[in-house]
Protein backbone atom coordinates (compact mmCIF):
# COMPACT_ATOMS: atom_id res chain seq x y z
CA UNK A 1 0.00 0.00 0.00
CA UNK A 2 1.30 3.48 -0.91
CA UNK A 3 1.25 5.80 2.08
CA UNK A 4 3.18 8.74 0.66
CA UNK A 5 1.54 10.49 -2.30
CA UNK A 6 0.97 13.90 -3.92
CA UNK A 7 -1.67 15.46 -6.14
CA UNK A 8 0.08 17.11 -9.13
CA UNK A 9 -3.11 19.01 -9.99
CA UNK A 10 -2.43 21.29 -7.01
CA UNK A 11 1.03 22.31 -8.15
CA UNK A 12 0.14 25.63 -9.81
CA UNK A 13 -1.63 26.86 -6.69
CA UNK A 14 1.30 26.07 -4.40
CA UNK A 15 3.75 27.75 -6.78
CA UNK A 16 1.54 30.84 -6.94
CA UNK A 17 1.52 30.99 -3.13
CA UNK A 18 5.32 30.93 -3.13
CA UNK A 19 5.45 33.70 -5.75
CA UNK A 20 3.16 35.92 -3.70
CA UNK A 21 5.17 35.28 -0.53
CA UNK A 22 8.50 36.16 -2.15
CA UNK A 23 7.08 39.27 -3.78
CA UNK A 24 5.74 40.49 -0.42
CA UNK A 25 8.93 39.66 1.43
CA UNK A 26 11.21 41.52 -0.98
CA UNK A 27 8.93 44.40 -2.02
CA UNK A 28 10.95 46.84 0.11
CA UNK A 29 13.96 46.32 -2.18
CA UNK A 30 11.95 47.45 -5.25
CA UNK A 31 12.98 44.52 -7.45
CA UNK A 32 11.82 44.15 -11.07
CA UNK A 33 9.08 41.60 -11.84
CA UNK A 34 9.92 38.24 -10.28
CA UNK A 35 11.05 35.56 -12.73
CA UNK A 36 9.46 32.25 -11.70
CA UNK A 37 10.85 28.87 -12.73
CA UNK A 38 8.48 25.96 -12.18
CA UNK A 39 9.55 22.42 -11.36
CA UNK A 40 8.03 19.29 -12.79
CA UNK A 41 5.22 18.60 -10.29
CA UNK A 42 6.41 15.02 -9.72
CA UNK A 43 9.47 12.80 -10.26
CA UNK A 44 11.89 15.72 -9.93
CA UNK A 45 14.31 14.60 -7.20
CA UNK A 46 17.45 12.86 -8.43
CA UNK A 47 18.43 11.69 -4.96
CA UNK A 48 16.55 10.28 -1.98
CA UNK A 49 17.28 8.45 1.25
CA UNK A 50 15.09 6.20 3.35
CA UNK A 51 15.24 4.34 6.61
CA UNK A 52 14.64 0.61 6.24
CA UNK A 53 11.98 -0.70 8.60
CA UNK A 54 11.95 -4.38 9.55
CA UNK A 55 8.59 -5.82 10.57
CA UNK A 56 8.57 -9.60 10.90
CA UNK A 57 9.33 -11.12 7.51
CA UNK A 58 8.56 -7.83 5.79
CA UNK A 59 10.78 -4.81 5.30
CA UNK A 60 9.94 -1.48 3.74
CA UNK A 61 11.17 2.06 3.18
CA UNK A 62 10.21 4.46 5.94
CA UNK A 63 10.13 8.15 6.66
CA UNK A 64 9.09 9.90 9.85
CA UNK A 65 6.90 12.82 10.83
CA UNK A 66 5.99 14.42 14.13
CA UNK A 67 2.95 12.95 15.88
CA UNK A 68 1.72 15.69 18.25
CA UNK A 69 -1.16 13.52 19.48
CA UNK A 70 1.17 10.89 20.92
CA UNK A 71 2.67 11.22 24.42
CA UNK A 72 6.00 13.00 24.62
CA UNK A 73 9.03 10.75 24.60
CA UNK A 74 11.80 12.03 26.88
CA UNK A 75 10.33 15.49 26.54
CA UNK A 76 10.24 15.37 22.73
CA UNK A 77 7.38 15.07 20.26
CA UNK A 78 6.96 11.46 19.19
CA UNK A 79 7.70 10.41 15.62
CA UNK A 80 5.24 8.49 13.46
CA UNK A 81 6.47 5.99 10.89
CA UNK A 82 5.34 6.56 7.30
CA UNK A 83 5.62 3.56 5.03
CA UNK A 84 6.86 4.57 1.59
CA UNK A 85 6.22 2.02 -1.14
CA UNK A 86 6.33 4.65 -3.85
CA UNK A 87 7.90 8.10 -3.70
CA UNK A 88 6.45 10.26 -6.49
CA UNK A 89 8.66 13.28 -5.79
CA UNK A 90 11.70 11.15 -6.67
CA UNK A 91 12.77 10.44 -10.23
CA UNK A 92 11.33 7.56 -12.22
CA UNK A 93 14.58 5.61 -11.91
CA UNK A 94 14.48 5.77 -8.10
CA UNK A 95 10.89 4.56 -8.12
CA UNK A 96 11.91 1.65 -10.34
CA UNK A 97 14.80 0.69 -8.09
CA UNK A 98 12.97 0.93 -4.76
CA UNK A 99 10.88 -2.29 -5.10
CA UNK A 100 13.54 -4.08 -7.15
CA UNK A 101 16.10 -3.72 -4.37
CA UNK A 102 13.79 -4.87 -1.59
CA UNK A 103 12.47 -7.80 -3.63
CA UNK A 104 16.06 -8.90 -4.29
CA UNK A 105 17.10 -8.95 -0.62
CA UNK A 106 13.86 -9.66 1.28
CA UNK A 107 14.57 -13.40 1.58
CA UNK A 108 18.36 -13.07 1.97
CA UNK A 109 19.47 -12.69 5.61
CA UNK A 110 22.98 -11.82 4.44
CA UNK A 111 21.80 -8.67 2.66
CA UNK A 112 18.81 -7.61 4.75
CA UNK A 113 20.01 -8.30 8.32
CA UNK A 114 20.68 -5.01 10.15
CA UNK A 115 20.21 -2.98 6.96
CA UNK A 116 19.47 0.44 8.40
CA UNK A 117 19.23 2.91 5.51
CA UNK A 118 19.33 3.10 1.71
CA UNK A 119 20.37 6.13 -0.35
CA UNK A 120 19.74 6.60 -4.07
CA UNK A 121 21.64 8.98 -6.36
CA UNK A 122 20.52 9.09 -10.00
CA UNK A 123 20.77 11.21 -13.13
CA UNK A 124 18.40 12.28 -15.89
CA UNK A 125 19.88 9.58 -18.11
CA UNK A 126 19.19 6.87 -15.50
CA UNK A 127 22.73 6.36 -14.20
CA UNK A 128 22.31 5.14 -10.61
CA UNK A 129 24.29 4.78 -7.42
CA UNK A 130 22.83 2.96 -4.39
CA UNK A 131 24.33 3.09 -0.90
CA UNK A 132 23.28 0.45 1.63
CA UNK A 133 24.04 1.34 5.26
CA UNK A 134 24.24 -1.35 7.95
CA UNK A 135 24.52 -1.77 11.70
CA UNK A 136 26.95 -4.66 11.23
CA UNK A 137 30.42 -5.23 9.72
CA UNK A 138 30.44 -6.05 6.01
CA UNK A 139 32.49 -9.13 5.14
CA UNK A 140 33.66 -10.89 1.98
CA UNK A 141 30.42 -12.84 1.68
CA UNK A 142 28.45 -9.60 1.67
CA UNK A 143 30.73 -8.10 -0.97
CA UNK A 144 30.41 -11.15 -3.23
CA UNK A 145 26.62 -11.01 -3.11
CA UNK A 146 26.61 -7.22 -3.45
CA UNK A 147 28.57 -7.46 -6.70
CA UNK A 148 25.94 -9.83 -8.04
CA UNK A 149 23.19 -7.51 -6.86
CA UNK A 150 24.61 -4.43 -8.55
CA UNK A 151 24.79 -6.36 -11.83
CA UNK A 152 21.18 -7.52 -11.41
CA UNK A 153 19.94 -3.97 -10.76
CA UNK A 154 22.22 -2.18 -13.24
CA UNK A 155 23.59 0.20 -10.60
CA UNK A 156 26.81 1.06 -8.83
CA UNK A 157 26.65 -0.14 -5.23
CA UNK A 158 28.35 1.06 -2.05
CA UNK A 159 28.17 -0.61 1.36
CA UNK A 160 28.59 1.40 4.55
CA UNK A 161 28.94 0.41 8.15
CA UNK A 162 30.71 1.85 11.17
CA UNK A 163 34.24 2.73 10.00
CA UNK A 164 33.59 0.89 6.71
CA UNK A 165 32.94 2.15 3.19
CA UNK A 166 33.05 -0.50 0.47
CA UNK A 167 32.96 1.02 -3.00
CA UNK A 168 32.45 -1.89 -5.37
CA UNK A 169 33.12 -0.02 -8.63
CA UNK A 170 32.74 3.76 -8.29
CA UNK A 171 31.46 6.35 -5.81
CA UNK A 172 29.85 8.77 -8.28
CA UNK A 173 27.53 9.25 -11.22
CA UNK A 174 27.87 11.61 -14.19
CA UNK A 175 24.97 13.98 -14.75
CA UNK A 176 24.54 15.55 -18.20
CA UNK A 177 22.59 18.80 -18.31
CA UNK A 178 21.65 20.49 -21.56
CA UNK A 179 21.57 24.26 -21.07
CA UNK A 180 20.98 26.67 -23.94
CA UNK A 181 21.96 24.04 -26.49
CA UNK A 182 25.15 23.03 -24.66
CA UNK A 183 25.71 19.86 -22.67
CA UNK A 184 27.55 20.18 -19.36
CA UNK A 185 28.85 17.11 -17.54
CA UNK A 186 28.98 16.91 -13.75
CA UNK A 187 30.56 14.31 -11.52
CA UNK A 188 28.30 13.83 -8.51
CA UNK A 189 29.89 12.00 -5.61
CA UNK A 190 28.06 9.85 -3.06
CA UNK A 191 27.40 11.59 0.25
CA UNK A 192 28.33 15.01 -1.18
CA UNK A 193 26.05 17.93 -1.94
CA UNK A 194 24.52 18.10 -5.41
CA UNK A 195 21.48 19.97 -6.70
CA UNK A 196 18.61 17.50 -6.09
CA UNK A 197 16.21 18.84 -8.74
CA UNK A 198 17.96 18.44 -12.11
CA UNK A 199 15.38 20.34 -14.14
CA UNK A 200 15.45 23.31 -11.78
CA UNK A 201 19.24 23.12 -11.79
CA UNK A 202 19.11 23.58 -15.57
CA UNK A 203 16.89 26.63 -15.06
CA UNK A 204 19.29 28.06 -12.48
CA UNK A 205 22.26 27.61 -14.78
CA UNK A 206 20.44 29.19 -17.71
CA UNK A 207 19.40 32.17 -15.55
CA UNK A 208 22.92 32.63 -14.17
CA UNK A 209 24.36 32.53 -17.70
CA UNK A 210 21.78 35.11 -18.77
CA UNK A 211 22.54 37.62 -16.01
CA UNK A 212 26.31 37.38 -16.57
CA UNK A 213 26.36 37.24 -20.37
CA UNK A 214 27.30 40.92 -20.83
CA UNK A 215 29.86 40.90 -18.03
CA UNK A 216 33.30 42.38 -18.41
CA UNK A 217 36.37 41.38 -16.44
CA UNK A 218 36.74 38.33 -14.26
CA UNK A 219 34.50 36.34 -11.92
CA UNK A 220 35.14 35.29 -8.36
CA UNK A 221 32.86 32.55 -7.06
CA UNK A 222 32.49 31.75 -3.38
CA UNK A 223 31.11 28.41 -2.11
CA UNK A 224 31.53 26.85 -5.57
CA UNK A 225 30.80 23.26 -4.44
CA UNK A 226 31.44 20.80 -7.25
CA UNK A 227 31.59 23.60 -9.80
CA UNK A 228 27.90 23.54 -10.68
CA UNK A 229 27.79 27.23 -11.66
CA UNK A 230 31.51 27.48 -12.39
CA UNK A 231 31.35 25.13 -15.35
CA UNK A 232 28.33 26.84 -16.91
CA UNK A 233 29.55 30.42 -16.41
CA UNK A 234 33.22 30.09 -17.35
CA UNK A 235 32.73 31.11 -20.98
CA UNK A 236 31.11 34.41 -19.91
CA UNK A 237 34.36 35.60 -18.30
CA UNK A 238 38.01 36.01 -19.16
CA UNK A 239 39.03 34.24 -15.97
CA UNK A 240 37.29 32.66 -12.98
CA UNK A 241 38.65 32.09 -9.48
CA UNK A 242 36.41 29.82 -7.41
CA UNK A 243 36.76 28.90 -3.75
CA UNK A 244 35.38 25.99 -1.75
CA UNK A 245 36.29 24.58 1.67
CA UNK A 246 35.22 20.94 1.14
CA UNK A 247 38.08 18.76 -0.12
CA UNK A 248 35.67 16.34 -1.85
CA UNK A 249 33.84 19.16 -3.61
CA UNK A 250 37.10 20.74 -4.78
CA UNK A 251 38.18 17.41 -6.29
CA UNK A 252 34.81 17.10 -8.07
CA UNK A 253 35.04 20.68 -9.33
CA UNK A 254 38.46 19.92 -10.82
CA UNK A 255 37.11 16.76 -12.46
CA UNK A 256 34.14 18.66 -13.86
CA UNK A 257 36.30 21.41 -15.33
CA UNK A 258 38.44 18.80 -17.04
CA UNK A 259 35.41 16.85 -18.29
CA UNK A 260 34.01 20.01 -19.88
CA UNK A 261 37.31 21.17 -21.39
CA UNK A 262 37.43 24.39 -19.34
CA UNK A 263 40.87 25.95 -18.84
CA UNK A 264 40.19 29.50 -17.58
CA UNK A 265 39.19 28.54 -14.01
CA UNK A 266 41.29 28.19 -10.88
CA UNK A 267 39.67 26.42 -7.92
CA UNK A 268 41.20 27.17 -4.52
CA UNK A 269 40.46 25.19 -1.38
CA UNK A 270 39.81 27.98 1.08
CA UNK A 271 36.93 29.65 2.85
CA UNK A 272 35.26 32.84 1.67
CA UNK A 273 36.79 34.59 4.66
CA UNK A 274 40.29 33.44 3.73
CA UNK A 275 39.79 34.62 0.15
CA UNK A 276 38.69 38.06 1.36
CA UNK A 277 41.90 38.24 3.39
CA UNK A 278 43.96 37.17 0.37
CA UNK A 279 42.44 39.93 -1.77
CA UNK A 280 43.62 42.65 0.60
CA UNK A 281 47.01 41.06 1.19
CA UNK A 282 46.38 39.82 4.72
CA UNK A 283 46.80 36.17 3.73
CA UNK A 284 49.82 34.79 1.91
CA UNK A 285 51.13 31.36 0.97
CA UNK A 286 51.26 28.85 -1.85
CA UNK A 287 47.51 28.62 -2.36
CA UNK A 288 47.22 32.40 -2.60
CA UNK A 289 50.15 32.67 -5.01
CA UNK A 290 48.60 30.04 -7.29
CA UNK A 291 45.53 32.24 -7.83
CA UNK A 292 47.54 35.04 -9.53
CA UNK A 293 45.26 37.63 -8.00
CA UNK A 294 47.38 40.49 -9.36
CA UNK A 295 46.42 39.37 -12.88
CA UNK A 296 42.67 39.42 -12.15
CA UNK A 297 40.16 42.19 -12.68
CA UNK A 298 37.16 40.99 -10.69
CA UNK A 299 33.99 42.76 -11.75
CA UNK A 300 31.48 40.12 -10.67
CA UNK A 301 31.11 37.91 -7.62
CA UNK A 302 28.84 34.89 -7.38
CA UNK A 303 27.92 33.63 -3.95
CA UNK A 304 25.85 30.55 -3.13
CA UNK A 305 26.03 30.29 0.67
CA UNK A 306 24.48 27.69 3.00
CA UNK A 307 21.06 28.27 4.55
CA UNK A 308 22.54 30.44 7.30
CA UNK A 309 23.44 33.02 4.65
CA UNK A 310 26.28 35.45 5.31
CA UNK A 311 27.11 37.33 8.48
CA UNK A 312 27.76 41.06 8.21
CA UNK A 313 31.53 40.59 8.13
CA UNK A 314 31.33 38.07 5.26
CA UNK A 315 28.79 40.18 3.37
CA UNK A 316 30.88 43.36 3.44
CA UNK A 317 33.55 42.22 0.92
CA UNK A 318 30.85 41.59 -1.71
CA UNK A 319 30.08 45.30 -1.77
CA UNK A 320 33.34 46.11 -3.56
CA UNK A 321 32.25 44.34 -6.76
CA UNK A 322 30.31 45.99 -9.58
CA UNK A 323 27.89 43.08 -9.87
CA UNK A 324 26.76 40.49 -7.33
CA UNK A 325 25.00 37.27 -8.28
CA UNK A 326 23.49 35.86 -5.09
CA UNK A 327 21.97 32.36 -5.17
CA UNK A 328 20.05 31.70 -1.97
CA UNK A 329 18.43 28.58 -0.53
CA UNK A 330 16.89 30.62 2.31
CA UNK A 331 14.88 33.77 1.51
CA UNK A 332 14.95 34.87 5.17
CA UNK A 333 18.75 35.13 5.33
CA UNK A 334 18.82 36.56 1.79
CA UNK A 335 16.56 39.40 2.93
CA UNK A 336 18.88 40.12 5.85
CA UNK A 337 21.90 40.23 3.54
CA UNK A 338 20.10 42.47 1.05
CA UNK A 339 19.52 45.03 3.79
CA UNK A 340 23.30 45.42 3.91
CA UNK A 341 24.03 45.02 0.21
CA UNK A 342 21.35 47.53 -0.82
CA UNK A 343 23.45 50.28 0.76
CA UNK A 344 25.71 50.08 -2.28
CA UNK A 345 23.78 48.01 -4.85
CA UNK A 346 20.28 47.73 -6.34
CA UNK A 347 18.37 44.61 -7.38
CA UNK A 348 18.08 44.45 -11.19
CA UNK A 349 17.01 40.79 -11.64
CA UNK A 350 15.30 38.41 -9.24
CA UNK A 351 14.17 34.83 -9.72
CA UNK A 352 12.29 32.16 -7.80
CA UNK A 353 13.40 28.58 -8.46
CA UNK A 354 10.96 25.98 -7.14
CA UNK A 355 13.64 23.50 -6.14
CA UNK A 356 11.42 21.70 -3.60
CA UNK A 357 7.73 21.57 -4.59
CA UNK A 358 5.21 20.63 -1.89
CA UNK A 359 7.35 22.29 0.78
CA UNK A 360 7.64 25.88 2.02
CA UNK A 361 11.21 25.98 0.75
CA UNK A 362 12.10 28.60 -1.87
CA UNK A 363 15.33 29.05 -3.80
CA UNK A 364 16.07 32.55 -5.11
CA UNK A 365 18.52 34.20 -7.46
CA UNK A 366 19.33 37.92 -7.32
CA UNK A 367 21.50 40.10 -9.55
CA UNK A 368 22.66 43.32 -7.93
CA UNK A 369 24.47 46.21 -9.62
CA UNK A 370 26.41 48.92 -7.86
CA UNK A 371 24.69 52.27 -7.41
CA UNK A 372 26.24 55.15 -9.42
CA UNK A 373 27.58 57.02 -6.40
CA UNK A 374 28.44 54.04 -4.20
Amino acid sequence: MVIFDIDPSGYDAQLEAKRERIERQFARFSPPPLEVFASPPSHYRMRAEFRIWHEGDDLFYAMFEADPEAPLQRGRVAQRIIRVDRFPVAGERINELMPQLLDAIRDEPLMRRKLFQVEFLTTLSGESLVTMIYHKPLDDAWETRARELQAELGVALIGRSRKQRLVLDRDHVWERLEVEGREFRYQQVENSFTQPNAEICRSMLSWARSVTRESEGDLVELYCGNGNFTVALAENFRRVVATEISRTSVASAQANLEANGIDNVHVARMSAEEFAQALIGEKQGRRVAAMDLDECDFSTVLVDPPRAGLDAESCAPLMRYSRIVYISCNPDTLAVNLEQLSQTHRVVRMALFDQFPWTDHCECGVLLERLPNA
